[in-house]
């Protein structure tokens, strides 16, 4: 199974310090190596943009090939996303007009393109917009950082 991270679950990463986790980072960088876990480059903007860990920066940037631009099939399923009218508000009105980088539509797309599964941190909401709600709908699989680590069968 692929796994496509959200930025959430980056930042949550940043509290596993290298020194003390030793073990999680190898496991995390064994993913890496076999193209299990990936994400895509607006959420590599927005970490270079939020990212206050220097350990998680260093390994965000040292790994910066997984952050994948969109494929043309990632770019064709957008504007499916978007005809759904709640939808419209993973792109908030903020953001666009700060020109901020806007990740969670790429985020869908490419789970749903590659049938992989997306890493959120996010809770479902009712009739809300967010990246669990989004998956639902599109029959794309979506757990937290806790359920990867647990289907993954990851113990420290």
């Amino acid at each position: 199974m692929t796994y496509v991270f959200d930025t959430c679950t980056f930042i949550v990463l940043g509290h596993y310090f290298p020194e003390r986790f030793p073990s999680f980072w190898k496991n995390l960088d064994d993913f890496v190596k076999h193209a299990r876990i990936i994400s895509v480059k607006e959420v590599f903007n927005e970490l270079s943009n939020n990212v206050s860990r220097p350990h998680l920066l260093k390994w965000v940037t040292a790994n910066k090939k997984i952050f994948l631009i969109p494929t043309p099939q990632e770019t064709e399923f957008l504007p499916l996303i978007f005809s759904v009218t709640r939808f419209q508000h993973l792109v908030e009105v903020k953001k666009r007009l700060k020109g901020s980088p806007i990740a969670d539509p790429f985020i869908i797309a490419s789970a749903k393109t590659r049938g992989a599964c997306v890493v959120t941190e996010e809770d479902k909401k009712k009739d809300a917009s967010k990246i669990p709600n989004v998956c639902e709908h599109f029959d794309i699989e979506c757990m937290n950082l806790e359920g990867f680590m647990e289907r993954e069968n990851w113990q420290f």
